[in-house]
């Protein structure tokens, strides 16, 4: 029986990929088709600084990705991922190189640079799309350069290396608060319950204390939710919108805006960029 048991061990070690009995490997795409699908080294704006020390992420600054094909097409087009909402994570871990990156548990800053990468690399840096001029409010087709966005890097530092919690103190009620920066899977959480709710005909009107909710880890040394849950709907809105700013400010990932010309009032706005279909299909005109 343990001789059968190690046989067994020893094929799916071949599956597997260790090929321990040295068995031929082929590039095919490179050997038969003479083309060798680029890899791009991408920077994380986060640094890896807000990952627990036994994460594969802890203090990665970089992360290797290989360039969209036409299998990343076939997902990005699943029915089935795009009703679950796990599209983006499925492009993620088909992409990246260093398989330990978990999408879902990545800081949103960190999977949208890898997005802009992945589209840059997929269909080239020009993102056809259109926006509102913040002037006259006309509606008309830009064209941005996503090579052009800068990063925001991590600046403030965590409580302690590898841990996803910051303090400040608020200026009403002077109270030091430790928030969080929220992961993919806390946005997809928070945008598929927002989903359900206008299905039920129920009114999205709670989105500032959704948010504030799931970032909010203590407030003066109280860490028990119901609590929390209570100081987050009665706090001073100086300070809701204080506490706002701040993580917005201080949150790493890609600075999404750009500078627009509108063709009607011909006024030079900054504009922020949707990222919406066309961001990974873009326009063929």
């Amino acid at each position: 029986m343990s001789e059968e048991k190690n046989d067994r061990g020893k094929r799916n070690e071949v599956f597997s990929g260790n090929n321990p009995q040295g068995l031929p490997s082929t590039n095919v795409m490179m050997e038969d088709f003479g083309f060798e699908v680029p890899v791009e080294t991408v920077p994380l704006p986060s640094r890896g600084v807000t990952y627990p020390a036994d994460s594969p992420m802890h203090g990665v600054e970089t992360l290797s990705i290989r360039a969209m094909t036409a299998r990343e097409e076939d997902i990005l087009t699943s029915k089935a991922l795009i009703k679950k909402g796990t599209v983006i994570s499925e492009l993620l871990k088909s992409c990246i190189v260093d398989k330990g990156f978990d999408p879902d548990a990545a800081l949103t800053g960190d999977r949208n640079a890898l997005m802009v990468a992945l589209r840059i690399t997929g269909y080239g840096a020009g993102y056809r799309v259109e926006v509102d001029c913040p002037a006259c409010g006309q509606r008309s087709k830009q064209e941005f350069n996503l090579a052009e966005l800068p990063i925001k890097r991590l600046e403030i530092d965590p409580i302690s290396l590898g841990a996803n919690l910051f303090e400040c103190e608020l200026p009403v009620t002077k109270k030091t608060v430790r928030w969080r920066f929220l992961s993919g899977k806390e946005e997809r959480e928070i945008s598929q319950t927002a989903e359900r709710r206008k299905k039920q005909g129920q009114l999205n009107d709670n989105l500032v204390t959704t948010r504030l909710t799931h970032c909010l880890q203590s407030v003066g040394g109280i860490t028990d939710k119901n609590k929390l849950s209570f100081f987050i709907r009665n706090m001073p809105a100086k300070d809701s919108l204080f506490l706002r700013r701040y993580i917005d400010k201080n949150e790493p990932g890609i600075d999404m805006k750009s500078w627009m010309d509108c063709p009607s009032c011909l006024e030079s706005s900054e504009v922020k960029l949707p990222l919406g279909a066309s961001f990974f299909w873009p326009d063929a005109e």
